[in-house]
Formats: structure tokens, C-alpha cells, sequence
């Protein structure tokens, strides 16, 4: 009898690999269309509604907290709040989406949060630099960033982004008006998260209650890298990580014990 070579972790590594860029292939095929112009069109169509939103704002609020250019000022800490609220979304949805590829004993849930994590995440990363670099020659800025800051901000975006997909990815099965319910709850996020201002001119008790929402340091960081001079000593990379772990790990718990009776409701 032939004996068959038993599966080895480097093998299992290399199925879900593939596995993965399969997924991430897929969903630019359905969501963006066979041809690299509907790709093209994803980054373009949100560059042009951020634009157009920066442009607003900068009607109404001419002067900056910080340094002198309204539209840097929003964009460093709008985008990378963008990454939590849409790569976090689509994140939660990732099962949802790929309900039927679960059939496959080659596809797992986590397979499918991954791929929808990766393909959502570097999207996101061409239109900050897209809009980074368009608002620096249009306005003619000679800004001087610390890029290391920038990525550990937008790392540090990533990464709760992903947490926060993975807790609510068995919730929103399980319970699909909690959908709506996290939408409601999630609004408040956008004024409270600094896009408009600096923590640091917060007045207290507001300020300590603020420490908490991690978004409020991934901004700073953020701001820290656009703008030298911009000292973010309240940012606990710490914290953010600490909490991003502790959401992954109960989201997955969810997922790998009740995920499957939840989907056969």
C-alpha cells in the first residue's frame, strides 16, 4: 500500500495561502469586475469623495488646530479613520460574503477574514497615498514626516480594523439586526475620535474619558508622522494593541465554537 506524506505545517501554510489570494482574486472579480479599471475606479470614486469632503470642510474651518493647511490637517486623521469604519465593516461581513465557499473543506472561516482583510487594507493604503501626495503638490507643501510614525499609525489602524471585524464577524451572523444596531453605535466615533481636533486641547474630565477610545491614538500617532512638531505623548501603542488582541481572541473564540450552528439557523 502506498503511504501518502501526512500534511505538514509548512504544507497547511501554503493551502491557506493559496487559498486566500483565490478569495482575494474572487472578490475583485464580483465586486470590481473582471478588468483592472474596475479596481482603478474603487480607489478613485472614495479619492474623489474624500477630496470633495476636504474641500467642505475647508470652507468652514479655514485654520488648522495644527500647522497651516486645512485639507492635511483632515486627511491625516480621516483617512486612517476610514480604515477602522471600512476595512472593520467589510471585515465583519467577510463569512457573510463567502457563505458559500464554507462548503469547501479547503476554505475556513478565517481564510475568508483574511482575504477581505488584505484586499480592503491595501486599498486603503493607495488612496492615502494617493491623497497624501495630491494634497502636498496641489497646495505646494514642503512637509517634512516621519514615515516610521506614519506606518506604526497605520498599522496600529489595520490592526484594531481587523479586531474589530473579527468580534463582530460571529455577531453579525448570529444576530443580523446587531448589524444595524453597531451602525447606530459607531456614529458618535466620527466627532470623537479627533478628526477635527487635537486630544491635547480637550478640556478635562473629557479629556481622560477620551484616552480610552483607541481611535483617538491612532490619529495622534498619525499626526505625529504628517507633523514633526506635533508632540502625541498620551499615544499608547500599548493600549491599542492590548485591546486589538483582546477583541481577536474572543472574536475567534466565537467564531470557532459557534460560528457553524449560527450559520445553519
Amino acid at each position: 500500500m502506498t503511504a501518502f506524506p501526512a500534511k505538514t505545517p509548512r504544507n497547511r501554510r501554503l493551502r491557506s495561502a493559496r487559498t486566500i489570494l483565490a478569495l482575494m482574486l474572487r472578490e475583485m472579480a464580483t465586486s470590481y469586475g473582471r478588468s483592472i479599471m474596475g479596481y482603478l475606479w474603487a480607489i478613485v470614486e472614495p479619492v474623489a469623495a474624500l477630496a470633495l469632503l476636504t474641500l467642505v470642510f475647508s470652507a468652514f474651518l479655514r485654520s488648522p488646530p495644527i500647522g497651516s493647511n486645512f485639507p492635511l490637517f483632515f486627511a491625516s486623521g480621516f483617512l486612517v479613520f476610514n480604515i477602522y469604519v471600512d476595512v472593520g465593516n467589510n471585515v465583519a461581513r467577510a463569512v457573510q460574503y463567502s457563505r458559500p465557499l464554507l462548503e469547501f473543506p479547503a476554505v475556513t472561516p478565517l481564510d475568508t477574514i483574511l482575504a477581505r482583510f488584505l484586499l480592503n487594507f491595501i486599498t486603503h493604503l493607495m488612496i492615502i497615498t494617493i491623497m497624501l501626495t495630491g494634497i502636498i503638490e496641489i497646495y505646494d507643501l514642503h512637509q517634512i514626516m516621519d514615515f516610521r510614525k506614519m506606518i506604526l499609525a497605520l498599522l496600529m489602524a489595520g490592526g484594531f480594523a481587523l479586531s474589530i471585524g473579527i468580534f463582530n464577524c460571529y455577531l453579525f451572523v448570529a444576530f443580523p439586526s446587531y448589524a444595524q444596531i453597531w451602525a447606530i453605535l459607531n456614529r458618535p466615533m466620527f466627532i470623537m475620535s479627533g478628526v477635527f481636533f487635537l486630544f491635547n486641547n480637550v478640556p478635562q474630565p473629557f479629556r481622560d474619558i477620551l484616552w480610552f477610545n483607541p481611535m483617538i491614538h491612532i490619529v495622534g500617532m498619525m499626526r505625529a508622522g504628517i507633523y514633526p512638531t506635533y508632540e502625541a505623548d498620551y499615544v499608547s501603542v500599548t493600549y491599542v494593541a492590548g485591546l486589538s488582541m483582546v477583541l481577536s481572541l474572543i472574536g475567534l473564540h466565537l467564531i470557532r465554537r459557534y460560528l457553524r450552528d449560527a450559520m445553519n439557523l
